[in-house]
């Protein structure tokens, strides 16, 4: 045995090493890593922070080892513009940064009208560990652009960015007054007042007329009850029992605040819809096409637009941006097994809102919509139901507002019709386990 080892080993070509007389050849290396095809002649990557920005110039010929330069600037705006003058003297085309909070934005500001910002997504162009300086960040930063490797985030036209701000504002408003709502019911129950338990609605015109008299003073709960209007006066009974409660001054204290606040709010909210239409103004026909879609009304259209734009060539296709969305499905299969297809992450100003439209779709009657929600969630749930549905609606908005087309559902018989024949067996095999005999005609011989 020890004399086949032996054998073997003298027959077999010796390995050599880098230090021998015909050396393996070494990768040739930039920055301390794998050279990589360059595209670019002249670009710059920038590492932003806060108070400071490093910034890394490569510049040369694509064949050759190029000359790095790296300079540091502050992010005031006159530092920002020499930075900007000493890329246009150097003729650097391209520049990446990599979007740190709300950082990139003032040097995006500066560079936007004469250089090709980049903005890169952190989570793609984090650099091996043990590496993390902000030089090396800059310069492994630039050579990613420099070969091409960086996919550019989608950043909207200004028009578009204002109208994106004041939709996510309101939204933030509508939430503070959903939250001073729950406030009021939380003081109500800490005075025993179950007000909340007979009235669907404690903020409709009922509910408002007997908390403004209890703020009031007043604390018969016959008199209180006597206050409601509609369906709610057919629970006169239920509602004096639940209106028996120890409102003391401090309940109403805190009540007439949250009200005065949510009073505010609304008045902020209707002046931003103010600032919002005149926005949408060059827009009308997208938001009217929009709107054609079951389950999507003005804030909804409005949201959209805010936050995609009306140009859908930033999007090769509608798979394109509903994966940006994060309402597609995910990926992720190993050695030949699909692991998870939960969504990926995205936009979620837009995944939500394409939420509450598919809730709002799935209610509507005889529409395409529908009958995907109960399709899905009969097998996979409610929520994946709704995921899918808001994914649908996505697409559909995608090419409508590409191709200017008007909106033309599909029917809630669009599955059923799609085979006809599985679904005529799968219908009779039901009837047939109930026990019934079944014999089919078609309908014109029926008669």
């Amino acid at each position: 045995m020890a004399a086949a080892i032996e054998q073997r080993n003298a027959t077999s070509a010796p390995r050599k090493c880098a230090n021998e007389s015909n050396p393996l050849p070494a990768a040739p290396t930039l920055l301390g890593e794998t050279l990589m095809d360059a595209i670019l002649e002249c670009c710059c990557g920038i590492d932003v922070h806060k108070d400071n920005l490093k910034a890394c110039l490569i510049k040369g010929s694509l064949t050759k080892k190029p000359s790095i330069t790296i300079k540091s600037f502050s992010t005031l705006t006159s530092d920002l513009l020499d930075l900007k003058d000493w890329l246009e003297q150097e003729g650097c085309t391209q520049v990446a940064i990599e979007s740190t909070g709300v950082y990139w934005k003032p040097v995006f500001n500066i560079l936007e009208d004469s250089l090709t910002i980049v903005l890169a997504n952190a989570r793609d162009i984090k650099n091996v560990p043990g590496r993390k300086t902000d030089i090396k960040d800059c310069q492994w930063i630039a050579q990613l652009l420099r070969c091409g490797l960086i996919k550019s985030s989608f950043i909207p036209p200004q028009p578009i960015r204002e109208l994106r701000d004041l939709t996510r504002y309101r939204k933030k408003l509508i939430e503070q007054i959903t939250a001073e709502k729950n406030r009021i019911q939380k003081f109500l129950e800490d005075a025993n007042i179950k007000l909340s338990s007979v009235a669907t609605d404690i903020h409709g015109a009922s509910g408002r007329a007997i908390i403004n008299a209890l703020l009031e003073g007043h604390t018969d709960p016959a008199e209180l009850a006597g206050l409601a209007k509609g369906v709610l006066r057919n629970k006169l009974k239920e509602l004096e029992a639940a209106l028996r409660g120890f409102l003391r001054d401090h309940h109403r204290f805190m009540i007439k605040h949250c009200l005065d606040h949510i009073a505010y709010l609304e008045s902020a909210i209707a002046d931003l819809g103010v600032q919002i239409d005149k926005l949408l103004e060059p827009y009308q026909a997208e938001v009217a096409r929009l709107m054609e879609i079951p389950g999507v009304k003005k804030k909804a259209a409005e949201c959209i637009i805010a936050e995609i734009g009306v140009d859908m060539s930033c999007f090769p296709s509608a798979d394109h941006i509903s994966s940006w969305a994060g309402v597609s499905p995910g990926n992720n299969e190993s050695a030949g097994k699909f692991r998870s297809g939960r969504t990926t992450h995205g936009n979620r100003w837009l995944s939500a809102t394409l939420q509450e439209a598919a809730w709002a779709a799935a209610k509507t009657k005889g529409t395409y919509f529908k009958a995907k929600y109960h399709r899905l969630a009969a097998r996979r749930g409610k929520k994946r139901a709704s995921v899918a549905v808001g994914h649908a609606i996505l697409k559909t908005a995608y090419y409508l507002i590409k191709e200017k087309f008007s909106f033309k559902d599909l029917g809630e018989d669009f599955f059923d019709k799609l085979n006809e024949q599985k679904t005529t067996e799968r219908l009779v095999k039901r009837l047939e386990k109930l026990g019934h005999k079944v014999i089919l005609q078609p309908l014109e011989n029926a008669a």
